[in-house]
């Protein structure tokens, strides 16, 4: 072939559109698998019974369905022809792609099979990277579409509807119709399509009608044979390809041990060259997932598997790739279990018997892979050159999650659950978000790096290199120039201005210029030139860390796979969250929902419109799965935060109660007793501690439950506390205000719970002693200010406020509701039947002795201090509300007042006009009627009058107290204004004279 075809065929340009177009098709064949598994999702007609028929006879006819004989067998698909068509396109277009997909593909390879190609991921690693992803691919693609189980149906019905209404079916459709036929058997077919020219040869008379119409379609007669005729050559490129991998993979599959002992993250193992940049002849390569050398390394191997038996070197790397992993991702949560996989097509090949014991061999050491110890990252500071051993400890960790994620979910639960368990995940998690964190935070310290990198070291090497270069064509000698030019011209002036890089071009020339070189007869070898190679490549990943750095992030270490694993990412979460020590890593699992954006495809953007289901299941989801769970995350998390700060603040209480008035009582009595030098009592009874002493230890390791709660919480805090708020699907996400609603909603409950004696009683507290209660739980959330970005202030407004409301926010009794409801019906109602009266002197109610004992002391909820500690609690609006409630019962009262004086009209009348006259008011006083009921109903006004009065004035004092300078006005308007006086003047004139 000659050299200006090759500049002609644009293998670059097409790998890279081929690649992504192959990226989009997966994902809407993943999409149609998973909407037509589910029988809420799947089209309505496939569900009813009078479909049934129609659909059994188009999957028994496929694809040879004769519209003309088949009219009493497609009734019903006839009345509902535009429904079907319509619901149909979407599915049938997709189909068509995958077809159109497979025809590029076969053409890309047997150009580039007829260039005499070479592959090696160390020099021309993105030609390398891109040839093999599309391999893998072109596969996945098949293997998917064979897993749907209505493509005949879905093909077929279309294809029916599309007669019925343009009167000839689809064009596409024979084609279609029998590639869907040829991939009965994916991976034989792929093996023949893949395999050497001889066994292709056999399969290709098989096939002929298929053939023919891809002749017509995509290719010559003459081009097709001889892809067919090159396959031997395809199958060395293939295993040269994969054969290069084999030290990158190699490396990968340590353990974590091994990466220690070989001091591969630390910057202090050589202290001589701490200050040498970390460069790598294969600095993009190293930072490949793992998941990606062992998919293209099985699939590869397993499509061109006569390499095993002539190459022992291809042979290790398949039993190492086979070793690795027992589940090998297609797309999202689609797996291929490799192992069972391969044995199944290798034991239809005779002599293929020592390959099958190796697959048997590999699974059992699979079997016993337990997940690798993780690195210690929380150590890592590394400086700018040494930027890559970040995005190396990114990627391997992404590696072991994504590890765990696959085999926690597919493998039998017959094994071992620990193998496939990680208590420490969260921990992983977190490091990883945190290493992705300092890469944003000092890009431009990167940037600033990597200019002066590329412009005053890289820019001059490739310079001397390029002129050491003995042959170098025109097309290539511009493309290196223009290389040489774009770095030296790079200044950190940019960087300070903030300047936009772009380097896409420079790095789409590079690629060109690998295909280019590397074809068998160019004039410029790339492999003759190694070093041209490991310094583009270098090049190449300094050029990304100017303009896409976060793009290197996402390469490195997306975790958008738990998008489609939600139930194994609940249960880690529900883990976590009993494990003390990994509470502080908590938040990483609302930030991987952050991920899930990334799942999406330009292909596919149905995806993201897909709702929540009701039921609880997760649909097709990414926007609502990925909001729903880092909803539910959070608030878990801030259920357990408010729940643990509860906690503390009852254990602060309990403490703050031991300084109240009312336990002093014995402290005085025994020092009088020992003043006095009086015997101490003999009844044995238990000395009460002081307050303050559970502060003296004589041992530290002693933790008592107020340690533990502190532990706690402080983890959670710090959780909620390491970012602000951060994006999930352009939606703000803020996680201290989860922890603010939570605590709101549960800070009513546990006030109204203070106020209540027992849960089971009628009786309440003092209201001194629920202030005083309220006072140690404001305190302590005051404090939580440091630890956490809370509003607290606010908070406490909030909660205190809707205390002084009859109902709080979520509709649940207040202190307001329940002081008013017991003073009405236990304190004033005990007062109307005579046990309790008012007494003027002490300014309270009284209990009057009587037998039995009472069930609480008057005094002690009604004396002045009371009072104002019941204002404080209240309010001015529960006050309000309690005086509202007090004069709603005179109101009552004075009704009933007016019933009885109506029913005594008469005689009252008689009365006042005989009021002087002794003998006629002896007669008539005796004809009044219900005369102790008027006496009672009298008292009771006077008495709830009278609880009024105090209440007024205990809120008065508390105003007072809390606002002198404003209820000073208010009193002196009280005191000088007069009924006759224009009120608006006095006020102008009172706030308008000077001091």
């Amino acid at each position: 072939m000659t050299l200006p075809s090759v500049y002609q065929h644009k293998f670059a340009e097409k790998l890279t559109i081929l690649n992504e177009r192959g990226k989009g098709v997966l994902i809407r064949l993943y999409n149609i698998k998973k909407t037509c598994t589910d029988p809420r999702s799947k089209p309505p007609f496939f569900t009813e019974k009078t479909m049934e028929s129609c659909i059994k006879y188009v999957n028994k006819k496929f694809p040879n369905v004769d519209m003309r004989s088949s009219t009493q067998h497609l009734g019903p698909v006839h009345k509902e022809k535009a429904d079907i068509f319509r619901a149909l396109t979407a599915y049938y277009q997709t189909f068509v792609d995958v077809l159109e997909f497979r025809d590029h593909v076969y053409e890309l390879l047997n150009t580039i099979d007829a260039s005499q190609c070479y592959f090696d991921i160390h020099l021309n690693y993105d030609f390398t990277k891109n040839y093999l992803d599309l391999i893998v691919t072109y596969a996945s693609v098949i293997l998917l579409l064979c897993r749907i189980d209505d493509r005949k149906a879905l093909t077929g019905l279309y294809n029916c509807t599309h007669e019925m209404i343009h009167g000839t079916s689809d064009p596409s459709f024979p084609r279609l119709g029998q590639m869907i036929l040829e991939y009965e058997n994916p991976l034989r077919k792929l093996m023949e399509e893949f395999g050497p020219h001889t066994k292709v040869g056999v399969s290709f008379g098989n096939v002929g009608s298929a053939v023919c119409s891809i002749l017509i379609v995509a290719r010559s007669v003459t081009c097709m044979c001889s892809w067919y005729g090159q396959m031997e050559e395809h199958w060395e490129a293939v295993s040269n390809a994969l054969l290069s991998l084999h030290f990158l993979f190699a490396r990968r599959n340590h353990s974590a041990d091994q990466w220690r002992s070989d001091q591969l993250f630390s910057l202090i193992s050589n202290p001589a060259g701490m200050l040498a940049p970390a460069n790598s002849d294969t600095a993009c390569a190293i930072v490949d997932p793992s998941q990606i050398l062992k998919l293209a390394t099985l699939v590869g191997f397993l499509l061109c598997h006569s390499c095993l038996g002539s190459t022992q070197s291809c042979l290790d790397l398949w039993r190492a790739a086979l070793r690795g992993s027992l589940y090998i991702t297609l797309v999202r949560d689609e797996v291929l279990p490799i192992h069972k996989v391969t044995e199944e097509a290798f034991g239809s090949i005779k002599g293929y018997g020592k390959r099958i014991a190796d697959i048997k061999e590999c699974k059992e050491h699979a079997l016993t892979h337990r997940m690798r110890t993780y690195l210690d990252l929380k150590s890592s500071l590394f400086p700018p050159h040494q930027v890559v051993y970040v995005f190396m400890a990114l990627s391997f960790c992404r590696d072991e999650v994504t590890w765990l994620c696959r085999h926690s979910e597919h493998v039998s639960k017959a094994k071992n659950p620990e193998d496939f368990s990680d208590s420490h995940l969260a921990e992983l998690l977190f490091l990883m978000e945190e290493l992705r964190r300092l890469l944003r935070r000092y890009q431009n310290l990167l940037q600033r790096y990597c200019v002066q990198y590329l412009s005053r070291f890289d820019a001059l090497v490739l310079s001397d290199i390029i002129q050491d270069l003995t042959v170098c064509p025109e097309e290539e000698s511009v493309i290196m120039s223009s290389f040489v030019s774009s770095l030296s011209a790079l200044s950190v002036k940019q960087v300070d201005e903030k300047t936009k890089f772009e380097f896409s071009g420079l790095r789409l020339d590079w690629f060109r210029l690998q295909a280019y070189t590397s074809v068998n007869k160019a004039p410029l070898q790339l492999r003759e030139n190694p070093d041209v190679a490991k310094l583009m490549n270098l090049i190449i990943f300094h050029t990304k860390m100017l303009d896409s750095v976060e793009e290197l992030i996402l390469e490195t270490s997306d975790l958008s796979i738990f998008c489609f694993y939600i139930h194994l990412l609940e249960k880690f979460f529900a883990s976590t969250m009993e494990e003390p020590s990994m509470l502080r890593y908590a938040l990483a699992f609302p930030l991987l929902c952050a991920d899930f954006s990334h799942a999406t495809h330009s292909l596919c953007p149905e995806e993201v419109r897909m709702q929540w289901d009701p039921d609880g299941e997760w649909y097709p989801h990414l926007r609502s799965c990925a909001l729903g769970l880092c909803n539910n995350f959070l608030e878990e998390i801030a259920r357990q935060a408010s729940s643990y700060i509860l906690d503390t603040c009852a254990e602060q209480r309990n403490l703050s109660e031991q300084l109240l008035p009312k336990h002093c009582a014995a402290t005085i009595s025994k020092a009088r007793n020992k003043r006095a030098r009086k015997a101490a009592s003999k009844k044995g009874e238990v000395e009460r501690d002081k307050p303050g002493a559970e502060s003296h230890r004589k041992d530290r390791s002693l933790v008592t439950n107020l340690d533990k709660l502190h532990l706690m919480l402080t983890e959670l805090c710090w959780t909620l506390n390491y970012v602000p708020s951060f994006l999930v699907f352009e939606h703000t996400v803020t996680p201290a205000e989860y922890l603010s609603s939570q605590l709101e909603m549960r800070l009513n409950r546990a006030l109204v719970r203070l106020a209540q004696a027992s849960p089971g009683s009628t009786e309440l507290a003092r209201p001194s002693e629920v202030l005083a209660g309220v006072q140690a739980y404001a305190t302590f959330l005051v404090s939580l200010m440091h630890r956490v970005g809370l509003d607290t202030g606010r908070l406490l407004r909030n909660v205190l406020l809707q205390q002084t409301q009859p109902l709080d926010a979520s509709g649940e009794q207040t202190l307001t509701t329940l002081y008013t409801n017991w003073y009405l019906e236990s304190l004033l109602r005990q007062a109307s039947m005579g046990t309790i009266v008012f007494s003027p002197g002490m300014r309270a109610f009284v209990n009057l002795p009587k037998e039995g004992e009472p069930t609480f002391s008057a005094e002690e909820y009604s004396d002045v201090s009371e009072m104002r500690a019941l204002a404080e609690l209240l309010g001015p609006y529960g006050m309000k509300f309690l005086s509202d409630n007090l004069m709603w019962h005179i109101t009552s009262q004075m009704v009933e007042l007016k019933k009885l004086v109506t029913e005594n009209m008469d005689v009252l009348v008689q009365i006042r006009s005989n009021f002087y006259q002794a003998e006629q008011m002896a007669v008539l006083l005796p004809r009044l009627t219900a005369v102790e009921n008027v006496l009672k109903r009298m008292t009771i006004i006077g008495e709830i009058l009278w609880f009024r009065s105090l209440a007024q004035e205990g809120l008065q004092d508390v105003f007072t107290n809390h606002c002198p300078f404003l209820m000073g006005p208010i009193e002196c308007l009280k005191e000088f204004v007069t009924p006759d006086m224009d009120i608006k003047y006095y006020i102008i004139f009172l706030f308008s004279s000077k001091p």
